[in-house]
């Protein structure tokens, strides 16, 4: 404190020069910040005001602490510094000294002026208490006053009290008793104003006394007089309450006071809902009548049957532009926009209108007084919700039956747009009416629409399907491929016959290509019509309640899955229609179809559903079909299409072999001096049958052959019994011998297996048609005896089918095992065995 008070005297004197010099160097609020600052430092003070706890220092030498020495801290620094640090700290402490020093001067100025500010408010302060002393000596003087004034008063009229109360209280019920008397003219003057809350509040006052002195005769007269006043009142509210052009201000005050009156609140809100019920069955009337009653059967079995034969009398059409022509749906007299957009303009917003004056009257209108505790709001929603979900049915089934009559798939964006803005109307209802099951309701129509429309697509792609391929059996159906023009036109030969077009497909790979083609646009083109249900701008596209399911189960399973099974079930009924001909399916269909079921299962399926999965982005939640056991059926379907192909094309040559055996006396037959005309005609129907598989399947895989294929000589017994054995010393034993050694090697041979599924190459078709035809061959030739002629006709028979069939199968040897066979089996039957020289059956056949 004495460091701190001789600097306030130093202050004083040098107070001029010091003070200048200061403010002149440093002013302003950084200033002043500055100074609070190393104030606050002085004192041990942190920014909020409050003494910081710090250890004090007990350094003497500390000159900014409690215990310093300055005799001490001088002889530290003459010991410790040099004569020019002594100079700098005696400059530097010499501008701390006056930086202090003008700090403290400006402190106190500062503070002077508060001491004077705060000397003049205390003053002033003074003044004004002694005022309000005053003041309040003043009022407990009138205080005391006014009781005294009030004592006299109450004791000069104690005695009066009783008899003014008295007074008072017959003067309020003369004035209730005049009310009384007064209340039926107050009632028909209200009446005749049409102030109709004023007479109910009027009569609601009255109520109770009339009806606790209902005894008295007077009062009964006035009790009568304003129950018929107020049921006349009661009566021109209900009218006014069913003419509804009121307004709904009007039309609410008119429901409050019905109310009041003890009017039923169920039967006031029946009477709302029977008068809006009307004007919404009107509007339902007028939908009804735009809808068409439904087609008959016979009617829609003529128009499909006027389609099919339309279909037939084009003959063979060209592919480029797919159709997608169904039963035409019956014209209504406007289309389905249409209808929607007046059921919704008309029937919805009328509806959306009564709910809302229906919970404006009754719902959310506060209830007061005895209405409060009749839960009329709980009974009117009640009500409100079963009046709304009976209309809501009978509008569901009348648009629904609307839906039903759009049977034409050729525009679906007229649907869509029709189903978009009737589900888009229908949220209004739910803002309305929250717990409502109607949105749903109607979400239910929306999904079962576009299910519905997906099966009419699928139905459209199956007969699409079907008319194709009835289009390709009229194609297959011009004359078949001759021998000539096959070895003419080679691998690349044509259906014989000039087509009924230019551009009409008339070879059995345009037929397939065309088929492909025109089968797979149409998938795409039904996917880009459904595909519209899912667009960006339709409300209900993005519901997880109908895209997820719609676009995995509707369109993938529904449409394209099933249509894939479609196209391999009906491709196998082909195979079912078996007889002695093979049916009457022709094989060249059968051949084109298994090649269409191959196609898809190696590449069509795993493109249609990619495509399908990547338009509509389906995301597998529930259980699909996968692609693998699409792609096995399908190979299923062409593998039985292919075994049956075979079968009917063995059939076939195997018919006329059968008849060229069992028509021909074998025992009395002449001499043979050429090749029968059947064999000439085997081998051409397999040449043709060569070419046609050729044009659709990859030659295969062959044995190596030898150089005399062609060359391969028959004996009379099998090739590993030695022909020393036929002599002319034939004995009845010798033909034993012959069996036993035939059955012997049939034993070391390897077996054929006649019906065997067959690859998807020419070579294995091939193989099989001619295992089958030289079997049956074999068969017919075990049922016959031969004479020696017919058995050498049998020898030139063989070598002139070996000459040829050992080129189209697989293993030469085959052929020549199982002709061998036919040879063995003919001598073994043969009367008089004696068989040709091999020269004369190659001169013979070469002849041929």
């Amino acid at each position: 404190m004495g460091a701190h008070g001789l600097c306030c005297g130093r202050l004083f004197m040098d107070g001029e020069a010091v003070g200048s010099e200061a403010v002149s160097e440093d002013s302003g609020p950084g200033r002043r910040h500055r100074v609070h600052g190393m104030l606050k430092l002085y004192y041990g003070l942190n920014e909020e005001g409050k003494a910081e706890e710090q250890p004090e220092s007990l350094d003497p030498c500390d000159i900014n602490g409690p215990h310093f020495d300055p005799e001490l801290f001088l002889n530290k620094l003459r010991r410790e510094c040099s004569l020019a640090e002594l100079m700098d700290q005696e400059t530097c402490m010499v501008k701390q000294i006056r930086s202090l020093d003008s700090d403290m001067q400006t402190l106190v100025y500062e503070n002077y002026n508060k001491f004077i500010s705060a000397t003049d408010t205390i003053r002033k302060m003074k003044n004004d208490f002694k005022k309000m002393e005053d003041e309040m000596d003043c009022l407990s003087a009138n205080m005391a006053a006014i009781t005294e004034f009030s004592a006299r008063i109450s004791g000069t009229l104690q005695d009066q009290h009783a008899q003014i109360t008295k007074l008072s209280g017959v003067h309020t019920l003369l004035r209730k008793l005049q009310f009384l008397f007064e209340l039926p003219a107050r009632l028909n003057k209200c009446l005749e104003l049409q102030a109709y809350a004023q007479a109910v509040r009027s009569h609601r006052r009255a109520r109770c006394v009339l009806q606790q002195y209902s005894h008295l005769p007077s009062f009964k007269g006035i009790q009568d007089d304003c129950h018929a006043i107020m049921d006349k009142l009661a009566q021109e509210l209900r009218q006014k309450f069913r003419d509804g052009g009121s307004s709904a201000k009007d039309l609410s005050e008119c429901v409050e006071l019905l109310l009041q009156l003890d009017e039923p609140a169920e039967e006031l809100c029946d009477k709302f809902l029977s008068h809006a019920q009307s004007r919404l069955e009107s509007d339902l009337q007028g939908l009804e009548a735009e809808i068409r009653p439904y087609p008959s059967a016979s009617a829609m079995k003529d128009a499909s049957g006027h389609r099919l034969s339309s279909t037939a009398a084009a003959g063979s059409p060209t592919y480029n532009s797919p159709k997608t022509s169904t039963i035409p749906s019956p014209t209504s007299n406007t289309d389905i926009l249409e209808f929607i957009d007046r059921g919704c303009n008309e029937f919805v917003s009328s509806l959306c209108l009564v709910i809302t004056s229906y919970q404006e009257l009754f719902i959310n209108h506060a209830q007061k007084g005895e209405l409060a505790s009749k839960n009329i709001p709980q009974m009117a929603n009640g009500k409100l919700n079963a009046f709304v979900d009976d209309l809501a049915a009978r509008y569901f089934s009348l648009v629904e039956r609307r839906i039903q009559e759009e049977k034409g798939v050729a525009d679906n964006s007229l649907l869509v747009r029709a189903l978009d803005r009737f589900h888009r109307r229908l949220q209004a209802v739910t803002k309305l009416l929250p717990g409502s099951a109607v949105p749903n309701q109607g979400t239910e129509i929306v999904i079962r629409a576009a299910t519905e429309r997906v099966k009419q697509y699928l139905s459209a792609l199956q007969s699409f399907y079907m008319d194709s391929l009835t289009d390709v059996r009229q194609a297959l159906a011009t004359p078949r491929l001759s021998v000539a023009s096959a070895s003419v036109a080679g691998g690349g030969a044509h259906l014989g016959g000039p087509a009924s077009g230019r551009d009409a497909p008339n070879s059995l790979p345009e037929l397939l290509s065309s088929l492909s083609a025109s089968i797979l646009n149409q998938i795409k083109s039904v996917l880009a019509s459904v595909h519209l249900f899912t667009a960006k701008d339709i409300t209900f596209s993005n519901k997880p309640y109908f895209k997820g399911e719609f676009c995995s189960q509707g369109v993938r399973e529904s449409l394209v899955v099933s249509f894939i099974k479609f196209v391999c079930q009906s491709s196998r009924q082909f195979c079912e229609s078996a007889g002695d001909k093979g049916g009457s399916t022709p094989p060249a269909l059968l051949l084109l179809l298994s090649r269409l079921c191959l196609d898809y299962e190696t590449s069509t399926i795993s493109y249609i559903l990619t495509l399908t999965d990547e338009q509509f982005l389906v995301q597998h939640h529930s259980p699909v079909t996968p692609v693998t056991t699409l792609c096995a059926e399908a190979r299923e379907a062409a593998q039985k299409l292919l075994n049956h192909y075979v079968k009917v094309q063995g059939l076939i040559i195997s018919q006329m072999l059968r008849k060229s055996v069992e028509t021909r006396d074998w025992v009395n037959t002449i001499e043979p001096r050429n090749v029968r005309a059947v064999m000439k005609r085997v081998v051409e129907d397999t040449t043709s049958i060569d070419v046609q598989v050729g044009l659709l399947y990859e030659e295969g895989v062959r044995k190596a052959h030898s150089s005399d294929s062609s060359k391969r000589t028959f004996s009379v017994y099998s090739s590993s019994r030695q022909q020393a054995r036929y002599a002319a010393s034939y004995t009845p034993s010798a033909p034993m011998d012959t069996n036993l050694l035939s059955n012997i090697h049939k034993l070391f041979s390897e077996r054929i297996d006649i019906f065997s599924s067959v690859e998807f190459n020419k070579v294995s078709v091939m193989t099989g048609i001619i295992k089958i035809s030289l079997k049956t061959f074999l068969e017919c030739v075990r049922l016959r005896t031969f004479g020696r002629y017919g058995l050498q006709q049998i020898q030139v028979d063989c070598h002139y089918l070996q000459m040829y069939l050992w080129r189209f199968v697989s293993d030469e040897n085959l052929v020549h095992f199982m002709l061998d066979e036919i040879v063995g089996s003919s001598a073994h039957r043969c009367l008089d065995p004696a068989p040709m020289e091999q020269s004369v059956i190659e001169v013979i056949c070469e002849r041929g």
